[in-house]
């Protein structure tokens, strides 16, 4: 069973800024694979079914993005989950929009929702999927330009993003990380 987690923050004032991006590609992905996201627990909304024949589990954590660690910790207890089944997918200003990069592990890179999952799971070594939200302008700090929402242009981007980390993560499920490293990075 494969966990994916898309970070994000929850309620409505955030959802369409730019550190929704993991909830914004879960959402997406559900609607392909007909996963209702119904399930709501204290940290996390979940929706469980099967990609391609295979069981997995998506969730939207429900704790706001810099304690995500809680979510993902409860969520690798509860199902029982070995950290090479867990997904990660969250925005990265290093990447410009439109690219994603999928790794079999590696550092927070200043990320803090995954500062804290690797805090909270006292590992590094799992996957993920970063997808570029671009740097700020000079005139906007880093905290403004991941709460802010995407201009029209870079909304209409996004969209194309999203389709394609859909894509990479039913290329995870099926045929593995570095499959889907050499075919997407």
């Amino acid at each position: 069973m494969k966990l994916i987690v898309g970070l994000g923050n929850p309620g409505p004032r955030y959802a369409k800024s730019r550190h929704n991006v993991g909830f914004r590609c879960v959402d997406a992905i559900s609607r392909h694979a007909g996963i209702t996201m119904s399930e709501r627990r204290q940290l996390a909304v979940i929706g469980q079914g099967r990609m391609e024949g295979e069981e997995v589990v998506l969730v939207k954590p429900r704790t706001f993005m810099n304690h995500s660690g809680d979510a993902v910790s409860y969520l690798i207890d509860r199902f029982h989950t070995p950290l090479h089944d867990l997904l990660i997918i969250y925005d990265d200003m290093d990447l410009p929009i439109g690219k994603i990069r999928i790794r079999p592990e590696g550092s927070a890179g200043g990320q803090r929702g995954m500062v804290s999952i690797i805090s909270a799971l006292r590992s590094q070594e799992f996957p993920r999927i970063r997808v570029g939200i671009g740097r700020p302008p000079e005139e906007t700090g880093g905290v403004s330009h991941v709460l802010g929402s995407f201009s029209r242009e870079e909304e209409r981007m996004l969209l194309g993003v999203i389709d394609t980390v859909r894509d990479a993560v039913i290329e995870i499920v099926v045929h593995g990380v570095e499959i889907a490293m050499n075919k997407y990075n």
